[in-house]
């Protein structure tokens, strides 16, 4: 199972000028659909009198999650070159937005191509690019009696605690790599429980505990 995936350590922008239109690229790593879109705004607010804010981006590892959009330019002219750079660099869970400035001198289909091709392009290459683990994230909701042995057990096993609360019971949020998720959640069930790894996989619950799947990222 793939659970790797290469996107942007952080923001990372780009410039490009032709016959007096200025392109400038914005690119940010996302997760969700509401994060590009907060990003698509703020560009827009940045720049109230640039005549495009074109845009693509892609999410996720499936390859099906994607958007290309040439706000008003000719179709395929801005949106795809912008994908297509994207898809060069081999990145996902990433949007780059291109603003252009109307110099007054139309480029044509082929100068519009370059153009957005060659600013998201620089953005990318000056970004920062990164290998992620895909994890799916677990809550564990316990009773205060098996508090040291779940803490013991996490530890043992050097899981990310994402967060954790302690009201009427302990609740612990921890992510493990998705690849080795069921492994991993046999031994912390055989940890807690104080049981060998083949009676864990047996189990289906241990009394006092819930093990909750949550969401991946």
């Amino acid at each position: 199972m793939k659970d790797t995936y290469s996107t942007l350590a952080a923001p990372a922008t780009g410039e490009f000028r032709d016959r007096g239109s200025k392109f400038l690229a914005y690119a940010f790593p996302v997760e969700e659909e509401e994060e590009w879109q907060q990003h698509l705004e703020t560009v827009k607010k940045e720049h109230p009198k640039a005549r495009h804010y074109c845009y693509a981006y892609r999410l996720g590892m499936d390859e099906n999650n994607y958007r290309a959009n040439d706000d008003g330019e000719p179709s395929g002219t801005a949106g795809r070159p912008i994908l297509g750079q994207i898809d060069s660099f081999g990145l996902t869970n990433v949007i780059v937005i291109v603003v252009r400035y109307f110099g007054g001198t139309l480029l044509g289909t082929s100068g519009l191509i370059n153009a957005y091709k060659t600013c998201a392009q620089e953005a990318l290459q000056n970004a920062e690019i990164v290998e992620r683990v895909v994890e799916d994230v677990f809550r564990l909701r316990f009773d205060y009696p098996l508090m040291s042995d779940v803490m013991n057990a996490v530890k043992r096993l050097e899981l990310q605690i994402l967060k954790q609360e302690f009201h009427l019971d302990g609740q612990l949020e921890i992510a493990i790599r998705q690849s080795l998720r069921e492994e991993t959640l046999v031994r912390l069930k055989a940890h807690i429980a104080k049981v060998s790894v083949e009676e864990a996989e047996t189990m289906e619950e241990i009394e006092g505990m819930e093990i909750i799947y949550s969401y991946t990222r």
